[in-house]
């Protein structure tokens, strides 16, 4: 599999339709981002591992999750961590029609706004992929796209010591790293790899020199 590094390199795509990839230098954090939850299988040991480290984060949500588990959705709220979307289902864009992808979008957006009380003001496209549709959507949706500049490769079937020595070499200021608390949409048979992998990347992150942060802690207003 490429490295994130040889992706970024070679994704036309992320030329064609920029979005934040970093922060700007000065916060000191490294941003936890994770993507498909909410999910009662893997969302609430990520939370209990967070609270473990002192960690904040950002939880890009699924407005289908979110319709099944409204209280893990709220859960995340609860813990304070910041809450944006992913969409309403976890589709390539790219085989969905101008129409559907606006709907996908709006449809999200209203799911994660009536569970958790909140307006998302980050979006992250499923895939990272977006479409001239999808990246219209964002904007009209007066919300912020967003991608990553570092991973863990945690949709993969992989311990925790692997994802956090993959995510662990890109910990530094500014750096928002992709990570899962749902392995319901990728090739594994949980998630709890990743909570594991939190107490790992603490160690990697005092080593670093950087705190964690959720993405509005380090990212201002566009």
């Amino acid at each position: 599999m490429p490295s994130f590094r040889e992706m970024r390199e070679t994704d036309e795509l992320w030329t064609r339709f920029p979005a934040l990839e970093r922060a700007e230098a000065g916060s000191e954090r490294t941003l936890l981002t994770f993507d498909d939850g909410p999910d009662p299988e893997g969302t609430p040991a990520v939370l209990d591992a967070l609270d473990a480290i002192g960690a904040r984060a950002t939880f890009f949500m699924l407005g289908e999750q979110l319709m099944r588990h409204q209280d893990v959705g709220r859960e995340v709220v609860a813990r304070g961590h910041e809450v944006a979307l992913h969409g309403f289902t976890h589709q390539h864009h790219e085989k969905l029609t101008p129409q559907q992808s606006r709907d996908d979008m709006a449809r999200g957006l209203g799911a994660v706004e009536a569970a958790t009380g909140r307006r998302p003001r980050f979006y992250r496209p499923p895939y990272g992929r977006f479409t001239d549709a999808s990246y219209d959507a964002c904007r009209k949706l007066r919300l912020e796209p967003v991608y990553w500049s570092a991973w863990g490769i945690d949709w993969e079937p992989i311990p925790a010591e692997r994802i956090a020595d993959v995510a662990g070499r890109d910990l530094a200021d500014g750096v928002i790293l992709l990570l899962h608390d749902s392995a319901r949409y990728a090739d594994r048979d949980s998630a709890a790899p990743t909570a594991e992998a939190l107490a790992l990347l603490e160690h990697q992150r005092l080593e670093a020199g950087v705190g964690f942060g959720a993405l509005a802690d380090a990212v201002s207003s566009l």
